[in-house]
Parts: structure tokens; sequence; C-alpha cells
């Protein structure tokens, strides 16, 4: 059983400028989801997916591997994360080393340990899932959302406008950090999420989406209550 690690880290982030390199608590944010991968004791290989020669050269300093640069197919801002990964995936098998596994790391996802993959990474082989991602309960209920059109609201699901929101099921979205899965199934369904996806369920306190300043200091500060 072959496990890769790959975290896509292309160099052209326009709303943080150099965003998967910039400082998070002393250390570029990249290094920890590199050393989580490392740590985690799961990986026959750890590398990072890039177009930008500093992260190669930073991600190279913090133990992982760059053995190509990313294509310019895949380092436009349209190209998706499977995309990414297939690109990787094939040019390893090119160079006579297929993997059975593989994981997805982002490179801004410091609240990523060797526990949550390990978790995971059981629950993607011993339930037989295609994939296995992470997931954080919305908030509020979705079912009590509003739609805005010129300041004025209307419910998106009227049916539930007058249910108590605890007599609502609960619902969740993706956590951003990292997805698992099935090298042979990726390659077939090209898609992370199938019909036969898994899940490990994360708590508020160790997920923060990452994409403005403010997201960022809430992630900083997050991380030294709770992960420190």
């Amino acid at each position: 059983m072959a496990n890769l690690c790959i975290i896509p880290a292309r160099g052209g982030s326009k709303r943080i400028p150099k965003k998967n390199i910039k400082d998070f608590l002393g250390k570029p944010i990249i290094a920890y989801s590199i050393l989580a991968a490392l740590d985690s004791g799961l990986f026959d290989d750890v590398m990072v997916s890039t177009d930008d020669e500093e992260i190669a050269e930073i991600a190279l300093n913090q133990g992982a591997k760059v053995p190509f640069l990313r294509s310019t197919e895949t380092s436009n801002d349209y190209a998706t994360t499977y995309q990414v990964l297939e690109e990787v995936l094939l040019e390893y098998e090119k160079m006579g080393s297929p993997f059975d596994y593989v994981c997805c790391i982002y490179p801004c996802a410091p609240f990523v340990n060797g526990e949550k993959l390990k978790l995971a990474f059981d629950t993607l082989v011993s339930y037989e899932f295609d994939s296995v991602i992470p997931l954080v309960a919305f908030s509020f209920p979705i079912q009590r959302s509003f739609r805005l059109d010129n300041q004025k609201i209307s419910f998106f699901y009227p049916e539930y406008a007058l249910t108590r929101t605890q007599d609502l099921e609960k619902s969740y979205h993706d956590a951003g950090q990292f997805y698992w899965a099935k090298v042979s199934s990726l390659l077939d369904q090209k898609n992370l999420i199938t019909n036969n996806t898994g899940s490990i369920i994360l708590s508020e306190l160790e997920v923060q989406d990452i994409d403005n300043e403010t997201d960022w200091k809430l992630a900083e500060i997050k991380y030294k209550m709770f992960c420190k």
C-alpha cells in the first residue's frame, strides 16, 4: 500500500500576496501542512505541486519533495484541485512510482495534524470509500437562510420559516483542509467527491477559511488558543 501526499501551492495569490508562504506565527504557513504530513508517518512521499521557485525552495527546506514544477495548464486561476492531482499522479506513474492512495492537503491549513489524517485514512480504508473529506457543521441552520435582492429579504426555504431551529436537520460544509482518495477511483471518477465519499467531523474551533487578512488574523487567534 503506497500513499502519496500532494500539497498544491501555486504562486499567483491575489487576495493575500504570497499567501502560501506568508508567515503564520513564526513560520511559512505551508510548513504546517508539510510537517503534519511528515509527522503522520502515513506517506511514502510528501510533495508540493507548485509553479513558483520560491515556494519550491521553502518546501524543500521544510522536508517536502518538488520532483517537478506544475505545468502552465494547472497554474491558472481556473484549474481545479482534481486537475492538479491528476497531473501529479500521472507524472509519478511515468516515473515508475504509482500510488494506491493520495491525500491532498491545502497549503493554508495550519489546523491539520497527524491525528486527523490518520482518522480520515482509516475511515477511507475501513469503509471502502472512494474518498474521505473533513466536514464542519454550519453554525446556523441553512434551512432558515435568506436571499437578498435590493435590500429586500426572502427565505431560500420558506417551508421552514416557522420551524424551530433545534428541530432542523444539521447540515455541514467542506472544512477546506484536506482530501483522502483511492487513486484508482479518483482517476476513474475524475472528482474528489463521489456517491461513495465518506467524512470525518471537525469542530468550528479547528476550522478557518483563509481568504483575506481578517480570516488570517482569526486563524492565528484560533491556533494560539486551541492548537498550541
